[in-house]
């Protein structure tokens, strides 16, 4: 599946399987919202004679011909959409429900110039082609609105006022935004497997296993291995990459040297495993976590 996330960042155990493995749960972490490509979308805006955005002109730009990003963040309380003209001359405009709110289907007065908006404040800003507003009144009118996870907008149909530095001259425009619907979000499945290996030769501890997604991606799987032989603990980490795919269980193994000379031996260990990805999709962390004893039988090898 080909990423749609790309452009700057904005400011965001379950039952054994066979074979004897120990599974371990998803956490999906981060919410960091990245700039998505636009399916369809229109983006148009006029002003009077006196206002500064504008200049009494009228605008209008469309995908296909004109270049559109659109962004919000993991609690959906903006939007944010990026145009780039096909003469190069870029434009702005955020939509923004007031903090701790949102943005949903609805009309927002009193906005102010976002993000400065203030908490109570609904936030509003066009902006480009070298020209911006010091301070913004006016308001906007949501009349559709979709989310999906990470910050992604499937849908937007929105109308605005602008008024720069208290004036009375206004900008209005619309815009439309319309993008598939979102891929599923990056699960990760971890698995450490109850058998491993104590080496006679160079005193590490061999420990394997499996994970699992529903969609292409890099693993990695990290922890440490932990024995107390003797009132002595002995302690080591590892580290694996392995490339998991949907298809089947990714196999990884890894070897954890000892911190001291007490080489691992023969018995119990306990295992603690990390798999991260980042989502391919989205940008984002996932993680799963797992915490499994493990027997080690001796072997000559390393």
């Amino acid at each position: 599946m080909t990423s749609f996330m790309r452009g700057r960042v904005r400011s965001t155990a379950g039952a054994g399987l066979a074979l004897g493995l120990a599974l371990g749960g998803t956490l999906l972490c981060g919410g960091v919202a990245h700039a998505q490509d636009v399916a369809s979308g229109t983006l148009s805006f006029s002003g009077d004679a006196g206002d500064y955005i504008s200049g009494g002109a009228s605008y209008s730009y469309a995908t296909g011909a004109d270049q559109f990003q659109v962004s919000s963040d993991a609690t959906d309380q903006y939007v944010d959409v990026e145009v780039t003209a096909a003469d190069g001359t870029p434009w702005t405009l955020d939509l923004a429900a007031p903090a701790g709110q949102a943005l949903a289907v609805g009309t927002y007065t009193g906005a102010t110039r976002f993000p400065f908006n203030s908490g109570s404040e609904p936030g509003l800003s066009l902006f480009g082609d070298g020209r911006g507003c010091n301070t913004v009144t006016g308001s906007f009118t949501v009349s559709k609105v979709d989310f999906g996870p990470n910050g992604y907008v499937q849908d937007l149909d929105a109308t605005y006022e602008q008024h720069c530095e208290g004036g009375t001259s206004a900008l209005t425009g619309q815009v439309h935004i319309v993008n598939p619907p979102p891929p599923a979000v990056l699960t990760l499945g971890l698995a450490v497997a109850v058998d491993g290996t104590a080496s006679a030769l160079n005193g590490q501890a061999s420990v394997h296993g499996t994970v699992t997604c529903n969609k292409p991606t890099q693993v990695t799987v990290a922890g440490q291995v932990t024995q107390v032989k003797k009132r002595v603990l002995i302690r080591g980490s590892y580290t694996a990459s392995v490339a998991c795919t949907p298809a089947a269980p990714a196999a990884w193994q890894a070897s954890a040297d000892p911190t001291a000379t007490t080489p691992f031996q023969k018995g119990d260990v306990q295992v603690t495993a990390q798999a991260d990805a980042t989502d391919p999709d989205y940008g984002s962390d996932v993680t799963a976590a797992q915490t499994t004893t493990v027997q080690l039988t001796k072997t000559k090898t390393g």
